[in-house]
């Protein structure tokens, strides 16, 4: 099973260069906070640089603003209000000229579209940003938009067309010596395959993700890989080994104050638990992620994991149910 939509997507924030130092400053620590999935203190260091940009009259760094609040608002699941961060961002780009960022906002849109599941919307969107930038020469959009291309294609289902697509982007961040861009697009080549349930085929693409994001010293892309490969592990019921993947991925995401993988971390490991009887494991687990997605307030997950809690204690009182049945009838037919 391939890992989720949330997971599945990454934002790739714009490189802008701000009129002012402090604008750029604070910017950048937003997106800081962003990655390690304190998505309200990121709304906040983006606000301010906003409120700045705004003041000196600088609209390019506007529009960049605008579209990191739209990427925060997108991770804290408010869909409709990144929509409309975007769509501010883009009129500002459209006006003054940028057809980089016109292509970046455009991709933004495309990625909320598929987050709300209109997914030929989306396609519309970043089929626009991928022409936008073929034609200002921009190889690294390219390759991230013919990604993004990929996820609407894998998300409705059509798994050639997104491996059509992840495979075009991999061979541009090849030729233009992108590393990071490489790993990315062979996890998702591997999501694919994970889909299509070829898990050694996946596991092949995970691996050469995980190389890479090692020699490149990529600690958070490192921890998404080892993830997948739980993933994989798990569809191949191999569930020790998945718990193992699953653990140094949770570590890693630790030591870079990656909240939102170590939450992940928790409900993939708490899954795989449950797989091999460990009940009151699992369900630890379950409410490590709980607490951590309370604390970055994305209330649909907590959702999710309280489910996942309760469906776990319904086992467990159904267990002691029966061991209660079981201990009455020997004692019963003793008596």
């Amino acid at each position: 099973m391939a890992p989720s939509l949330h997971s599945f997507i990454h934002y790739r924030k714009s490189s802008f260069i701000y009129a002012t130092p402090e604008a750029a400053s604070l910017g950048n620590l937003g997106i800081a906070y962003h990655s390690l999935g304190q998505y309200q203190r990121a709304i906040d260091f983006y606000q301010q640089s906003l409120e700045i940009t705004r003041e000196i009259g600088d609209r390019k760094g506007e529009a960049v603003s605008l579209g990191n609040l739209g990427s925060a608002y997108n991770s804290l699941e408010q869909h409709q209000r990144a929509i409309d961060f975007y769509q501010q961002s883009l009129a500002i780009t459209r006006e003054i000229g940028n057809r980089n960022g016109e292509a970046a906002s455009l991709n933004n849109l495309g990625s909320s579209y598929v987050f709300l599941e209109q997914h030929e919307r989306a396609i519309d969107f970043h089929q626009q940003s991928l022409e936008i930038s073929r034609e200002t020469g921009d190889r690294r959009g390219e390759a991230n938009f013919l990604d993004s291309l990929g996820f609407a294609y894998f998300f409705l289902e059509q798994y050639q067309r997104a491996i059509d697509f992840y495979q075009q982007s991999l061979e541009i961040s090849r030729e233009i010596g992108d590393r990071k861009g490489e790993a990315y697009s062979l996890s998702y080549l591997g999501c694919v395959y994970d889909s299509l349930e070829q898990y050694q085929r996946a596991v092949d693409f995970y691996q050469q993700s995980l190389e890479i994001s090692r020699e490149i010293g990529d600690r958070k892309g490192e921890a998404y890989s080892l993830s997948y490969l739980g993933s994989a592990y798990k569809s191949l019921k191999q569930y020790q080994q998945a718990i193992d993947f699953y653990h140094q991925s949770l570590e890693i995401s630790r030591e870079v104050g990656d909240h939102n993988g170590e939450a992940r971390s928790w409900v993939s490991r708490g899954l795989a638990l449950a797989k091999i009887d460990q009940k009151w494991e699992a369900q630890q687990s379950f409410e490590r992620a709980k607490a951590l997605r309370e604390q970055m307030k994305l209330q649909h997950n907590v959702e999710k994991s309280d489910k996942a809690v309760r469906e776990l204690k319904k086992v467990r009182v159904a267990r002691w149910l029966l061991v209660g049945i079981g201990l009455a009838l020997l004692l019963w037919w003793l008596l």
